[in-house]
């Protein structure tokens, strides 16, 4: 009966005692390590204990591979209190045994503030490369697809990306599974809202963590056989022609309290060509519409109210871009943000000519409603890279701001009618063939309040759009398997 090794991190003894106490209770579990990160620790009656230096290192799974001697391994991610449900590791191993799982999590309740909420994940699927895929804290590995990919790890030393590359590895040769069921209960440390989350991988403080997270998924995508070498399509920008430069677009829907600010950005700046504004106002209720109309004085400014009601921000671009009137560059402003100086847009076009690529994506800085600035401050997105940046950016959420096109590439490719993600489905597609130029000046503030689109998702819509980019990874390694 006795089928699991259990592997618990260990860092606050009179938590661990109640963990540890449960795992016991299982006729299913053999023994207990706990994997401490620090030294001094004592071993709980009926326990092992491990020095590690991170649980998340290669260092570490090394040092459980070793001691997988059952059929199963759990790891337990977290030093605060795990609560199974009831006969939880037997659906789990009944599960895997069935599925023929490398891996099985499940479901969880989380305990916010006292509070018991229900916590869903979502399934794994192969384009699921973002190092920040919540499986839930506790893991189940079968041992020798654990040990099988720790075999592959020989030379790899990863202070960080220890345990993202052992699921890399593990899903190369087998299924990790997702199972729809509540199994555990833990407590969720990380309280903020999702507005709040969603630009941590791209914090400065962060980029040790974020080189090793590169390395470790360039060398899945090569496993795989996804991996594109740095070598692009040539643009002729002289073969077309255009009557404007460039265009700015603009998607809105009701952003009274911004939208003139983003209009008024645009229409400062200093361009040695000639470029227009093009607005895409999709049935706004609340005076957006009346705000727009005071500028279309001036004959930069195209106001468009599309009869279609079944348009996202996807669907808005593609009538801007498709507009006769669209520039050779289509250039993107949110309707929540600003440029950060009159020379953004001719820093743009300047760029698509310089780095011959048929987008370029610029540096921004996060700040408050006022403009001003609020941590992580300056996101550069440096993961973006002109020998790696389309593999890597197979592992991150997002390629950055502000992002513009070539638009006849743009028009070949469309957009897809969503409401997010849209960006990030083009830049890998467009990447797939064409160089992404880079632009490390702050060219555009981009600013967190309490009515953006994102600034709190309960867990449902968080789910759906995490599920949604991982089904554009999918699609995105599949056409470059067949592009090899």
């Amino acid at each position: 009966m006795k089928k699991i090794n259990a592997f618990i991190l260990y860092s606050q003894p009179e938590q661990a005692v109640k963990t540890v106490a449960a795992l016991q209770q299982s006729k299913l579990v053999n023994t207990i390590y706990l994997l401490a990160p620090q030294k001094g620790l004592q071993p709980l009656q009926g326990t092992e204990i491990i020095e590690i230096d991170s649980i998340q290192s290669t260092r570490t799974i090394q040092a459980i591979a070793e001691r997988s001697t059952s059929e199963y391994t759990l790891i337990y991610q977290k030093s605060s209190v795990l609560q199974l449900g009831y006969f939880a590791l037997e659906r789990m191993l009944r599960i895997a045994e069935d599925s023929s799982a490398g891996m099985v999590y499940a479901d969880y309740y989380a305990m916010v503030d006292g509070t018991k909420k229900n916590h869903p994940v979502i399934d794994y699927q192969e384009g699921s490369l973002r190092d920040d895929f919540n499986f839930g804290s506790l893991l189940v590995y079968r041992s020798q697809a654990l040990k099988d990919a720790t075999g592959k790890m020989s030379g790899i030393d990863y202070r960080y990306a220890g345990l993202y590359d052992l699921r890399l590895k593990v899903s190369q040769t087998h299924p990790l599974v997702h199972i729809n069921e509540y199994l555990y209960t833990e407590i969720e440390e990380d309280t903020r809202k999702s507005g709040e989350k969603i630009f941590d991988y791209v914090d400065p403080k962060n980029r040790k963590v974020q080189i090793e997270m590169e390395q470790a998924c360039t060398e899945h995508v090569k496993d795989v056989g996804a991996f594109l070498k740095p070598q692009f399509k040539t643009i002729a920008f002289n073969d077309t022609h255009f009557e404007f430069e460039a265009s700015v677009i603009i998607p809105v829907r009701n952003r009274i309290k911004t939208i003139s600010d983003a209009i008024e950005s645009v229409l400062k700046q200093k361009a040695a060509f000639k470029f227009n504004l093009i607005i895409i106002d999709n049935h706004s209720t609340d005076g957006t519409s009346e705000a727009i109309e005071k500028f279309t004085h001036d004959k930069r400014v195209i106001h468009l109210l599309p009869e279609r009601d079944d348009l996202g921000i996807g669907g808005c671009w593609n009538t801007g871009v498709h507009h006769p009137q669209c520039g050779k560059f289509a250039v993107q402003l949110d309707s929540d943000d600003v440029y950060s100086s009159e020379n953004t847009l001719q820093t743009i076009v300047d760029a698509f000519y310089e780095q011959n690529c048929a987008m370029v994506v610029g540096t921004y800085k996060m700040t408050n409603f006022a403009m001003e600035e609020i941590p992580p401050g300056i996101i550069d997105h440096k993961e973006w890279t002109p020998q790696n940046g389309r593999n890597n950016a197979l592992r991150i959420n997002g390629l950055g701001a502000p992002r513009a096109f070539y638009t006849p590439v743009l028009r070949d490719i469309k957009v897809p009618n969503t409401s997010y993600g849209e960006d990030y489905a083009l830049g890998l597609n467009i990447s797939r063939n064409y160089q992404i130029g880079r632009i490390y000046d702050v060219l555009y503030l981009c600013r967190r309040w309490e009515d953006n689109s994102d600034a709190s998702l309960d867990i449902v819509k968080m789910n759906a759009h995490n599920t949604y980019k991982d089904r554009i990874r999918t699609w995105e390694l599949q056409a470059r398997k067949k592009q090899k």
